[in-house]
C-alpha cells in the first residue's frame, strides 16, 4: 500500500498480524532465503529459491494458503527486502501482482555492536522480519524503506549519473597523460586538443630528445581514448537537450526548464536536482534536507555536547552538487536573501566552509519550494525570456 507524503520511517495503515502473511528475503546471486511469519501456523517456515520471481510468488501464494487452511482470513501479504544490487524491479514485479512489496534501507536496521557478532543468511532473515514487524506496527526507529521509483523514474537517472561517470573516467585520462608529459620535463602541451596526436610526433624533450616509443603509443592511445569519452560525453548532452526542445512539458522536463531559468542553474545540475531529489514526494523541507544529507549529527552524552558535521547519510550525489552550486550562487544571485544572508554571518565572525554548508541547505530548501508550490525566492534573478 503506498505511503503517504514519502513517510517511510513507519507504516501508516494499520497492521492486522492475524490477517497478514510477512515475509522477508535475503537476496544474493546465487539464491534468495524467504523467511516468513504465517499466521495460524506455529513454525517460522524459511525456504530457498534459485532467483526465480515466480517462484517466489507460488511460495507466498502457498503459505497464505495454509494460513486459510488453518482458519485464518488472509487479506495482506507483505514482503520486504533490502536495498542493493538488485535494484527495485523485484518490488515493482511483485506489487503489479497485487503484493504488498518494500524496499528497506541496509543502513536503517540496528545491529548488534558486538566485536565479532555472527553473521549468516538465517540471522539476517530474522532480523529482517523483527524490523519490519516493528515498522508495520507503526513504530518508529524500527527500520526505513526506500521510495520505490517507477521504470520511467529509474532510468531518468541514468543520463546525468553516466555522464558523471565519463565526465570523472576524462579526468583521470588527462592525469595520467599529464603525468607522463611531465615525468619527461615536458610542459606547456596541452594533450586535450583535438589536434594534440598529429603534434605528438614533434615534441621534444628538453634533452633535446622525442617522447620515446613506448611512452609515445601510451600517449597515443589515451588521446584516442579521451576522444572517444568526451565524444560520448557531448553525445549524452545533445540527447538531451534535444529531448528537451522536443518535448518542453513531458514528464520531468518542464521542472527542468523551471530550475534552469534561475541564473547560475545550468542544465546539468538542473537535471540532477530534478532526478535525484525532486522527483520524491516529499513531506516537507526538513525531509528535503535530510534526504540529501545536509543535516547535523549531534553528539551529546552528560556534560558533553558537539557537532560531529554532516550527517551524510543521504543522497551523496545530490549533495556534491548543492554544495557547488552554493558557491555559484554566490557569485551569480549577490543581491539575493540568501547571499545577503551568507555574507552577514560571515561578517560576524563565522566559518565560511561551515556557512556555505547551511546556504546549501537554505538553497535546497528554496528550490524545493519553488518548483513544487511556484514560490519564488526571494532576490533571486532569472536568465532573460529567449
Amino acid at each position: 500500500m503506498p505511503q503517504p507524503k514519502n513517510d517511510l520511517s513507519r507504516s501508516l495503515v494499520a497492521f492486522d498480524q492475524n490477517s497478514t502473511v510477512v515475509a522477508a528475503i535475503e537476496l544474493s546471486l546465487d539464491k534468495w532465503l524467504v523467511g516468513a511469519i504465517v499466521p495460524g501456523i506455529a513454525r517460522d517456515p524459511l525456504k530457498k529459491l534459485s532467483p526465480n520471481p515466480e517462484a517466489l510468488l507460488k511460495l507466498l501464494h502457498r503459505w497464505r494458503d495454509e494460513a486459510v487452511k488453518a482458519g485464518r482470513k488472509i487479506k495482506r501479504i507483505v514482503v520486504a527486502f533490502e536495498a542493493g544490487r538488485d535494484g527495485f524491479w523485484l518490488a515493482r514485479w511483485l506489487r503489479a501482482r497485487q503484493i504488498e512489496a518494500h524496499v528497506i534501507h541496509p543502513t536503517s536496521v540496528a545491529v548488534s555492536r558486538e566485536h565479532r557478532r555472527a553473521k549468516s543468511d538465517r540471522l539476517d532473515i530474522g532480523l529482517l522480519q523483527r524490523s519490519l514487524m516493528g515498522w508495520l506496527r507503526g513504530e518508529r526507529k524500527h527500520c526505513t524503506m526506500a521510495a520505490i521509483p517507477s521504470l520511467e523514474e529509474e532510468d531518468a537517472k541514468r543520463p546525468h549519473r553516466e555522464r558523471e561517470q565519463l565526465i570523472s573516467k576524462r579526468t583521470g585520462i588527462v592525469n595520467r597523460m599529464k603525468a607522463a608529459l611531465v615525468r619527461l620535463g615536458v610542459r606547456g602541451f596541452n594533450p586535450k586538443l583535438r589536434k594534440a596526436p598529429q603534434q605528438l610526433a614533434k615534441v621534444r624533450t628538453p634533452e633535446g630528445r622525442p617522447i620515446p616509443p613506448n611512452t609515445l603509443a601510451e600517449l597515443q592511445r589515451e588521446m584516442a581514448h579521451y576522444q572517444f569519452v568526451d565524444e560520448q560525453i557531448t553525445q549524452i548532452e545533445k540527447t538531451r537537450l534535444t529531448q528537451l526542445k522536443q518535448a518542453p512539458t513531458h514528464g520531468s522536463n518542464a521542472s527542468v526548464l523551471q530550475l534552469q531559468q534561475v541564473r547560475g542553474i545550468g542544465i546539468e545540475t538542473a537535471d540532477m536536482l530534478v532526478h535525484e531529489v525532486f522527483w520524491r514526494n516529499l513531506r516537507d523541507q526538513r525531509a528535503a534536507a535530510r534526504y540529501v544529507g545536509l543535516t547535523g549529527s549531534p553528539d551529546e552524552s552528560g556534560r558533553r555536547r558537539r557537532e560531529k558535521g554532516l550527517a551524510k547519510a543521504g543522497n551523496a550525489r545530490a549533495r556534491r552538487g548543492m554544495i557547488q552550486l552554493a558557491w555559484r550562487f554566490l557569485m551569480h544571485q549577490k543581491e539575493s536573501a540568501l547571499a545577503q544572508w551568507f555574507r552577514t554571518r560571515v561578517a560576524q565572525g563565522k566559518q565560511r566552509k561551515t556557512m556555505i554548508v547551511a546556504l546549501a541547505r537554505r538553497l535546497l530548501i528554496a528550490l524545493w519550494r519553488f518548483v513544487t508550490v511556484g514560490e519564488v525566492p526571494q532576490g533571486i534573478v532569472f536568465h532573460p525570456a529567449s
